[in-house]
């Protein structure tokens, strides 16, 4: 037998990931694989987090991590807890840090639900300069081998899906976070998956969001049942009434500053030096993001002003 064939049988399908990765039990049908707080390239990509929903003949994956070494751990993982099939991947969001896996489990044959709005990343210029970028910076565990996935089913509405002996509750949020946005409720257990609408334990990422949006879904946010809410970064929140904390104070904080300087018609780099960032500073990814928040924000503000 040829020489060359031994070794491309035996090169493994994506470059191994080295991060540790656990799955850490939520309830009775909720695991967590908890990403380390930071910036997208940090931790070799595991910086955001990936949901395993265990039913009665299934296993559903909300998010799928950031590389596709990174999905590959992540069904390593799964497959040390049961043999049932990986039918279904949940995305809250398109963005980088949450799909990159998605490949591993397509080719697994797991169906692809996203919310409606993918395309407007997916589709668009960022979609491809951002995998490009990745391709760079996330080297060798995002390459040439690396694809953006398409859904093979769009939500545009809330939804209520049944998989084996577990009730999932879809709720549609349109633009908020992203061009499109989604959270779950695993009802049996009452464990809300919130995706990047809830960031803990480092500076959210704002971008483009429609902030005003985002703000009051959360304040709108019914936890009155809750048992606990998984966030798209940071750890499980164990006591849904103080969720929501840092996500909820940052969003307000910004709009405020900024609002007040588009207000008094203050330029941007003026505004932002005259802020006292302090109660932030010290978080995960704050000299990475916040600049590029605020005036993402400062923006969005003045396209509010103007009625748009």
């Amino acid at each position: 037998m040829c020489l060359c064939s031994l070794t491309l049988a035996a090169t493994p399908p994506y470059p191994p990931a080295s991060v540790e990765m656990r799955l850490q039990k939520v309830s009775d049908h909720v695991y967590l694989a908890q990403g380390k707080a930071g910036i997208a390239t940090d931790n070799q990509g595991f910086i955001s987090n990936a949901v395993v929903i265990l039913t009665g003949r299934e296993v559903v994956v909300v998010d799928a991590l950031g590389t596709p070494s990174l999905g590959a751990m992540l069904l390593e993982r799964i497959r040390q807890l049961t043999d049932l099939p990986v039918t279904t991947v949940i995305t809250t969001h398109y963005h980088a840090d949450h799909i990159y896996g998605l490949q591993v489990f397509k080719e697994q044959g797991a169906r692809i639900i996203a919310p409606a709005g993918y395309a407007d990343y997916l589709d668009a210029p960022i979609g491809r300069q951002r995998l490009e970028e990745r391709r760079v910076s996330l080297r060798p565990w995002v390459n040439e081998r690396t694809r953006l996935v398409r859904p093979d089913l769009v939500i545009d509405r809330d939804q209520t899906l049944q998989f084996g002996d577990v009730t999932l509750k879809l709720g549609y949020l349109g633009e908020a976070h992203s061009d499109g946005d989604l959270m779950v409720l695993v009802v049996p257990d009452q464990v809300l998956i919130s995706g990047d609408l809830i960031f803990e334990g480092r500076i959210p990422f704002t971008g483009g969001a429609d902030t005003r949006h985002w703000l009051q879904l959360l304040e709108d946010l019914d936890r009155s049942d809750l048992a606990a809410i998984i966030p798209g970064h940071g750890a499980v929140i164990d006591d849904p009434w103080s969720t929501v904390g840092l996500t909820l104070r940052y969003l307000r904080f910004v709009r405020e500053k900024m609002a007040a300087a588009v207000e008094e018609m203050i330029p941007f780099a003026d505004a932002y030096d005259a802020v006292d960032w302090s109660r932030f500073s010290d978080l995960p990814a704050f000299d990475a993001t916040n600049r590029r928040n605020a005036y993402g924000v400062y923006l969005s503000l003045e396209r509010e002003s103007m009625g748009e």
